[in-house]
């Protein structure tokens, strides 16, 4: 069985466009080069003037009007250096070249300062309604449920306009507050698609089931349908799609229970210490319980004490780099927050840490539910040993 949920990386015509956007780029300072090469060796006699006054018109077409004043900038140098060893200045043709550069250089600022102006109007307007788009699958999660009282997080990449695929939901049922946090790699509609459905499983499950890995393998087989779907997905998602999910439960008693097919464990922040909850037993992500010799029958169990913080999130948070390729250490942000606190405020903590981190150049989604275990009247009036 495959999930949709996460798609392959990207395919090879994918990586050739970048390759050849790339070269693209690389065009203008090439002939430049070969500009200079020319008037410098015994073929200077080729007249090379219209070929520098196109380095600035070609950057215009990929570069943006910085990447265009560049060009230029090399053009005119070049242009300087071969009028001085050829011994042409007060030439006609020299100031011609130089009055035709200019004006190319300016045609070409002017042009690509309007498209990249344009292109940044419709990216804004494609980032809104993406953004609308996810707000009509993904929902805050309600301050106090039942044992708990908790926050939600969702941060958009800032490397398009396309909706990503970070999901997650909180409901509060008979058997306790139920929580899933999953991660769809790829973007887009079909991400969209899976999003709503595994949440729709979820959401209609957490209320009738009374095993937790129930929950998670209704969800499984919602996608399996979903995926079954004629023309729905492509061959690629087919034969390599998977996601990850981590499915909690807080019910009254102090314990916190999980089912994690293959996501990043939870942290129990217990007394200013952060801890990871990892599984006995990894398991694979749906789609690929092929990958698996058995599936468990229970959920794992660990201490969830009143005034402890579970943070469920997914890879984006931790797989965040700064400049020098460090990964975000979440364990040790969560330590230097204040633990006084609301989960909101808790959160929003995180996210400024993870923005300065990033310098506000987040490459993947972000998602998150920060659960608190509630005190008790008497836990509060009792001091903290």
């Amino acid at each position: 069985m495959k999930s949709p949920l996460r798609s392959p990386p990207p395919s090879g015509a994918g990586r050739r466009g970048r390759a050849l956007f790339t070269l693209i780029r690389c065009v203008p300072f090439l002939i430049a080069l070969a500009v200079l090469v020319i008037e410098l060796t015994p073929a200077h006699f080729i007249y090379t003037g219209p070929f520098l006054t196109a380095v600035p018109a070609l950057a215009a077409v990929a570069m943006g009007p910085w990447g265009t004043g560049a060009a230029a900038a090399v053009a005119l140098v070049i242009s300087v250096i071969t009028a001085t060893w050829n011994g042409a200045w007060g030439s006609l043709q020299v100031y011609t070249n130089f009055l035709a550069l200019a004006l190319v250089t300016i045609a070409g600022v002017f042009t690509s300062s309007a498209v990249q102006a344009r292109r940044q109007r419709e990216l804004d307007q494609m980032r809104r309604i993406a953004v609308a788009a996810q707000d009509v699958v993904l929902r805050p999660v309600p301050a106090r449920l039942g044992p708990v009282e908790a926050g939600s997080l969702c941060l958009a990449a800032g490397t398009g306009a396309r909706v990503g695929g970070d999901l997650y939901e909180a409901v509060q049922t008979r058997y306790g507050v139920r929580m899933i946090v999953g991660d769809v790699r790829g973007k887009g509609l079909t991400a969209v698609r899976a999003v709503a459905v595994a949440l729709g499983a979820f959401r209609e499950a957490v209320h009738y089931e009374d095993e937790l890995v129930e929950v998670m393998n209704r969800c499984a087989a919602a996608l399996h349908r979903e995926l079954a779907v004629p023309g729905a997905y492509d061959q690629e998602v087919r034969l390599e799609g998977f996601t990850t999910a981590l499915i909690a439960q807080v019910p009254e008693d102090p314990v916190v229970q999980l089912v994690n097919r293959g996501h990043p464990p939870p942290l129990l922040l217990h007394r200013g210490k952060a801890t990871a909850l990892m599984p006995a037993t990894p398991l694979p992500p749906l789609g690929l319980e092929d990958l698996a010799d058995g599936l468990p029958t229970k959920p794992e169990s660990y201490e969830f004490l009143p005034g402890d913080r579970l943070l469920l999130y997914t890879d984006g948070v931790i797989e965040a780099r700064d400049g020098a390729g460090e990964f975000f250490a979440l364990p040790e942000t969560m330590e230097g927050i204040d633990a006084g606190l609301t989960p909101a405020q808790f959160l929003d903590e995180l996210h400024q840490a993870l923005t300065r981190h990033t310098e506000g150049d987040l490459t993947d989604d972000v998602a998150m539910i920060l659960a608190d275990r509630r005190r008790t009247a008497e836990s509060r009036s009792r001091p903290q040993g």
